[in-house]
């Protein structure tokens, strides 16, 4: 997948902005910008200059000037990609950044590919493939635990970490292979206590790196929250008072909403996306009955559910209202349910009293005035575990990385397997090459133009 073409692509995000940055890498970029490139004081040469610097002056298509820009020069191998690359600041006019990218692409430049920079910078060494996609993650990330655990991984934890297992997984496999050669003389170089014992070390990290995946799974894509109850209980008045704006449309009516409403908002670092559904109640109102239909449907797919009702509705008859939790904790076993009851600011304390004596663990709530809502916020991050992202623990957000440490937790278990039973060298070293490919998958070490081109066709371009 190497090639000696010099790449172009706009950096930053398009449109119109105060800068525009415009970056080319490869062989011959600094060559390809200083023939457009007239400094301001001088007619100094880019090409004679230092790595890492910065110039001042006009990019030119012969006589004419598109715009006054600075070069930012960095030399091979000490780039980003590896390569000679050069960034243009230029001004954020979409007309100026257009010219003078096509300005490039007639000198002998290409438009770079999706995350073309990023895959040069790993074909080159400079990052491994974990951490190139880290970088997605890095850009991608909205909220400060999915943005913690992508630097983590783009600075090499979680690589590190595959890497020393890996190693010390390698050292041991080839003092198997060399028994291999000796076979006639039946020796052991592999001490089989000492490998019994990696083997369960091994074995340990895997499982803490596979069970890490339920939190960095929902850490990365956000924590969908289904907002449930009957019409007019305020659960579109609760998802404003979550959201701090008006998102959804508040009526006295019942049945107003008759679609699910999703918004996202990061509650103590963490993302939750908060679906307003349509009220549960028999009806024969067409559109809602598919409203109706798509509510259970995100309650099949969020991973906590808020059943809303109005306190001053069951302040006395309370019977409906725990026959409808009892058939949606039959329904969705797993899912953490949360029991809210919204207007409280229409009860006495005595009729509070009185109904949270008949319901376990009831939030009481108020989304007009907002009573209880911080509580709310507080509760949902409590179904979070971050006590790894406070000790800064490796934790897996990636489902390629998952895939493969389920596959060398298996073979892993294969060896610890073929160990207990004594099994000849021969037959160790198939199930121990399997282990280190799937431990290569992960940092790519083992890889395949295909991999890569799914891995980086999700990235921008310019990146």
């Amino acid at each position: 997948m190497i090639n000696n073409d010099t790449i172009v692509a706009l950096a930053t995000a398009s449109g119109s902005g105060a800068i525009a940055v415009i970056r080319l890498s490869g062989k011959d970029a600094i060559r390809y910008v200083d023939k457009h490139f007239r400094s301001v004081k001088d007619n100094k040469s880019l090409i004679n200059q230092k790595s890492h610097t910065i110039h001042l002056g006009h990019i030119i298509d012969g006589t004419r000037e598109i715009d006054e820009v600075l070069v930012s020069i960095f030399k091979n191998p000490n780039s980003y990609t590896g390569e000679n690359v050069v960034e243009i600041s230029c001004h954020g006019s979409q007309y100026i950044q257009q010219e003078i990218i096509q300005l490039f692409l007639r000198t002998g430049c290409r438009m770079a590919d999706a995350g073309e920079f990023t895959l040069r910078a790993f074909l080159n060494g400079k990052l491994d493939l974990s951490q190139a996609e880290a970088v997605a993650d890095l850009i991608a990330s909205d909220n400060a635990a999915s943005h913690q655990i992508a630097m983590q991984q783009m600075r090499g934890g979680f690589s590190s970490e595959i890497a020393k297992l890996r190693e010390e997984l390698m050292n041991f496999a080839s003092l198997i292979e060399l028994e291999l050669d000796f076979a006639e003389e039946d020796v052991e170089f592999a001490d089989r206590t000492q490998f019994k014992e990696l083997i369960d070390r091994i074995s340990f990290v895997l499982k803490r790196l596979i069970d890490s995946f339920a939190v960095g799974n929902v850490i990365k894509n956000g924590i969908p929250v289904a907002i449930v109850g009957e019409p007019n209980v305020g659960k579109s008045t609760l998802l404003n008072a979550l959201l701090n704006e008006e998102r959804a449309i508040v009526s006295d009516i019942a049945g107003t909403t008759r679609d699910t409403i999703e918004d996202e908002i990061s509650i103590g670092g963490i993302g939750f996306r908060f679906i307003d559904t349509a009220g549960i109640r028999e009806t024969e109102d067409v559109v809602e009955s598919i409203g109706i239909k798509k509510t259970f449907e995100k309650m099949e797919q969020a991973q906590v559910v808020v059943l809303l009702f109005s306190a001053e509705e069951f302040k006395t008859e309370s019977q409906r209202l725990k026959i409808e939790i009892e058939k949606i904790k039959n329904r969705f076993p797993q899912k953490p349910l949360i029991i809210i009851a919204n207007k409280i600011d229409k009860l006495t304390n005595n009729e509070l009293e009185k109904l949270q004596s008949q319901f376990e663990n009831l939030h009481l709530l108020s989304a007009k005035t907002g009573i209880g809502v911080e509580a709310l916020k507080e509760k949902l991050t409590g179904f979070v575990n971050t006590g790894a992202l406070r000790n800064n623990e490796t934790i897996v957000t990636n489902t390629r990385h998952y895939d493969s440490l389920l596959k060398a937790f298996e073979e892993i278990n294969k060896v610890k397997s073929d160990l207990e039973m004594g099994l000849s060298g021969d037959l160790l070293a198939i199930d121990i090459r399997q282990a280190l490919y799937h431990f290569g998958e992960i940092t790519g070490e083992i890889t395949t133009d295909d991999l890569l081109g799914n891995i980086f066709a999700n990235f921008c371009i310019g990146k």
